[in-house]
């Protein structure tokens, strides 16, 4: 069974998002400088797996919004706060709600464990940019 895969629709570029939290944007900066230095390397392996990687998050049976949601708690269990930051700007820009977020973030802390917790903070301050001050999964 064939799948159509497609480029998803975002709500906002990252523009948008960059303008709206400082966080985000010191985050797209340094990803663009330093993908600009791996790019130069004319590397095919490294394509190649950037091009998997693309293909990961497309449009399929599954939409782009829920994969990078998987992400963001498999990026929290793995402890990559590089992974963590893109994959909570990414969700952003798919139009997860903060409470969508934090729960994903839930299932990290306990698939991961208590060393999630510096990086579940950092998290935290990125969503509180991107979304303001309400905390709505954390009451639940």
């Amino acid at each position: 069974m064939n799948i159509e895969r497609k480029e998803p629709t975002y709500l906002f570029t990252e523009k948008q998002v960059a303008e709206k939290s400082e966080i985000a944007r010191r985050f797209l900066d340094t990803r663009t400088r330093l993908n600009a230095n791996v790019d130069k390397a004319d590397n095919f392996l490294v394509k190649r797996f950037y091009n998997i990687d693309h293909n990961t998050y497309l449009e399929g049976a599954l939409p782009a919004k829920y994969k990078e949601l998987m992400g963001l708690v498999v990026s929290a269990g793995l402890r990559c706060d590089d992974c963590i930051q893109y994959h909570i700007i990414q969700s952003y820009r798919l139009g997860s709600t903060r409470a969508e977020q934090e729960e994903a973030l839930n299932v990290a802390l306990v698939v991961g464990g208590s060393i999630v917790i510096p990086h579940l903070r950092r998290a935290y301050e990125l969503l509180t940019e991107l979304y303001g001050e309400s905390a709505t999964a954390s009451r639940q």
